[in-house]
Parts: C-alpha cells; sequence; structure tokens
C-alpha cells in the first residue's frame, strides 16, 4: 500500500514542514555555552612616553605685602586711591599736611640763602684781612678772629643745608607713594584724621604674579627643583593656570614631614590671593610608561580590566592604571609591553572567539592605537 502527501491532509503537511525547520535551526546554533565569534579592533600595549606629575594642593597668597604708614605727623588732607584699586609703583596715594611742610622748605630754603650770604661775607673779610697782614697793617688777632668767623658762617651753611634736606624730605613724604605695584587691600584712615609717625594708613598687596605655596610629600620631594612647570586649577573656575617652581625649602617641616615649596604664578585675573588650589608639579615630561587607549580598559564594581586574544580569544586580565593622556592610559600592573588587548570589549566572554576586523588589518595604524595584529 503506497504512502502519500495526500493522506496527511493539509495540517499534517504544515506539522511535517515545522518539524524540519527546527530540525536545521538546532543545527545551526551553536554548542551550549560557547559564545558565536564576534569582530573586533585590537590595539597592542606599548611603552610610549608619558608626563610624570605630582598632584598636590596649596593656597595663593600676595607675592608681597605691605603696611603703608605715615612717616611724618600730620592731618590727611587726601586720599588719591581707594579699596580695590590698582596702584604702580611710587604712585602717590595720599596727602598729609602738605602745604604745612611745603610752607617749612621755604623758610628752610630762605635760611639756607642767609647763612650762605653770610659765608659768602665773611669770607671775602677773611681776604681783605690777609692782605692788610701782609702789608703789615692788620694785626694777628684781627686775622684770627677772620678766619674764625668764615669757619664759623662756612659751619652755619652746612647746619642749615641739613636742616633743608630734612625739610625737603618731610615735604616728600608727605606725599604717600606705592612702595610697588600692586592693589589698594585696606584702607586704615580717613581724610581729616591726624596721624602720628608710624600710624597704618593702608595695607596694599602685590596681586601680579602671586604666590603658591605647595606642600609636598617626602616621598616625593627629592622629585622636586627649581624651575619645573606647575599647572594649577581653583574652584569655580574652568580655566588652568600655569606657574613655575621659584623658591624651595631647605628642609623638611618635622610636624608633617612635608616640603614647603613656592611658585610664582602670572596672574591674567581671574586669580586672587587667598583661594585654594589644586596643582601638578610637572618632574618629568618624557617617562616611559606601558599604555593602552582608553577605549581598551572596562571599569566595573570599582575593578578595571581588558580583554586580550589569546590563541584567538578573549581573555580577561585585571589591571591597575595610573596617568591618563589624551589617547592613552599608563597600565601600572596587570599587563606587559607586547600583549594584545581588544577595543570596545563590552559584552565579551571569556574564551569567546574572536576576529580581527579585516579592515583594520588591512590598513595602517588608526587612531587610539589600533593596527593590525594577526592570530
Amino acid at each position: 500500500m503506497k504512502f502519500g502527501w495526500r493522506y496527511l491532509g493539509f495540517p499534517g503537511v504544515v506539522f511535517a514542514l515545522l518539524l524540519a525547520a527546527c530540525d536545521k535551526a538546532d543545527k545551526a546554533k551553536p554548542a551550549p555555552g560557547i559564545a558565536a565569534p564576534r569582530t573586533v579592533r585590537v590595539g597592542r600595549v606599548a611603552s610610549r612616553p608619558m608626563e610624570r606629575a605630582l598632584h598636590v594642593v596649596g593656597t595663593l597668597s600676595a607675592r608681597d605685602e605691605a603696611t603703608v604708614s605715615a612717616q611724618v605727623a600730620g592731618q590727611i588732607e587726601k586720599y588719591h586711591v581707594d579699596f580695590g584699586d590698582r596702584v604702580t609703583a611710587n604712585q602717590e596715594l595720599v596727602l598729609i599736611d602738605v602745604t604745612a611742610y611745603d610752607a617749612l622748605v621755604r623758610q628752610s630754603a630762605a635760611n639756607l640763602a642767609r647763612a650762605a650770604a653770610s659765608a659768602a661775607n665773611a669770607a671775602q673779610n677773611l681776604k681783605r684781612i690777609q692782605e692788610l697782614q701782609k702789608e703789615k697793617i692788620a694785626s694777628t688777632s684781627d686775622l684770627e678772629q677772620a678766619v674764625a668767623e668764615s669757619g664759623k658762617t662756612q659751619a652755619d651753611v652746612k647746619a642749615v643745608e641739613a636742616t633743608d634736606a630734612i625739610a625737603r624730605l618731610n615735604l616728600e613724604r608727605s606725599r604717600v607713594r606705592a612702595p610697588f605695584a600692586g592693589a589698594v587691600a585696606q584702607r586704615l584712615a580717613s581724610v581729616g584724621d591726624y596721624v602720628a609717625i608710624g600710624t597704618p594708613i593702608l595695607r596694599l598687596i602685590q596681586t601680579d604674579p602671586l604666590r603658591l605655596r605647595l606642600e609636598v610629600p617626602e616621598r616625593e620631594s627629592v622629585t622636586v627643583r627649581p624651575g619645573q612647570a606647575v599647572r594649577l586649577t581653583v574652584d569655580g573656575d574652568t580655566n588652568a593656570y600655569a606657574g613655575r617652581i621659584v623658591r624651595i625649602a631647605p628642609a623638611l617641616r618635622e610636624a608633617d614631614r612635608t616640603l614647603q615649596v613656592e611658585a610664582d604664578v602670572p596672574n591674567q585675573g581671574g586669580l586672587r590671593a587667598g583661594l585654594f588650589a589644586r596643582a601638578q608639579i610637572i618632574v618629568n615630561t618624557n617617562e616611559a610608561a606601558l599604555s593602552v587607549p582608553p577605549n581598551a580598559l572596562i571599569a566595573f564594581a570599582g575593578l578595571e580590566k581588558v580583554v586580550v586574544l589569546q590563541a584567538g580569544k578573549a581573555a580577561e586580565k585585571t589591571v591597575t592604571t595610573g596617568r591618563r593622556e589624551a589617547g592613552w592610559i599608563e597600565i601600572v600592573s596587570g599587563l606587559s609591553e607586547g600583549e594584545i588587548v581588544v577595543l570596545d570589549p563590552a559584552g565579551l566572554r571569556t574564551g569567546q572567539p574572536l576576529i580581527l576586523d579585516p579592515q583594520v588589518e588591512a590598513s595602517k595604524p588608526g587612531p587610539a592605537g589600533t593596527r593590525p595584529v594577526g592570530h
């Protein structure tokens, strides 16, 4: 008896076709537990020059600070500057009783002229007595008296000259001037106040350059040298500022075993004395370090890992990273130079077969350290 499809009917034919399709799909699937091969891009762990920097914190302060005080006594007549004003070196800041000191200068000048005239007259008289004494007309006592008078008037001239110099100095000091270029941080007196010698008038700070005071831990202190570059940032400002180490303490501070260093930082207008700063001291600009591209790294649950290519399959390795620069991350431990790492390894499983991207294999070294690598 013959058996044909016509005896199964339409439902039977559909059921048979479904069984055949499922059998083919099962044969196409990989064995349980084995992931399908994946095409990847790779790069090599290589030694590259990287910048080495010490990360420290510090405070910006004025390079110089002075409390400007009165050098003469008198009443303050005028303030030329106020709080926050910027001043130049030797700029006139305050006037103290200038009118009175100017009058004293004129008086001392008149006294000097009178003393000089008396001295000239005494000198002329001495010359005349000397001529008469040669002719035996003037006595020796007349000559001695003339010599004494000439000497006295010359001494008077020197005394009055000294008085005149002091008067002129006081007049100059009555015009209080800035000892350096900077800014007025505080006014300590007002117009109309009577000030004695030494009375504080205002506080002046130099804000360009600023002084950055840093504390370097003992273990890193041996690498710090004058002239090294410094980069710094301050809270609330996205700009990065540059400076240079100029002063280093001769000894570590015993209280906390740190080395105090100072850097001069040109002030471009956004910095102020007193700001807290985070700084990097560049101790080596060309230090060799093992590195990988940033997209080779996986971070999960506080661990950093990479996927390496071993015998054509994926293998995870835990690594410790260090410095980061544009396009590279330093590998402190966990990898050796020359190992092949997978780029963009998210989703890969250990033991999963890998196929190198043929476009990467056929091309020259690409961005982020990719280059053709054979298995």
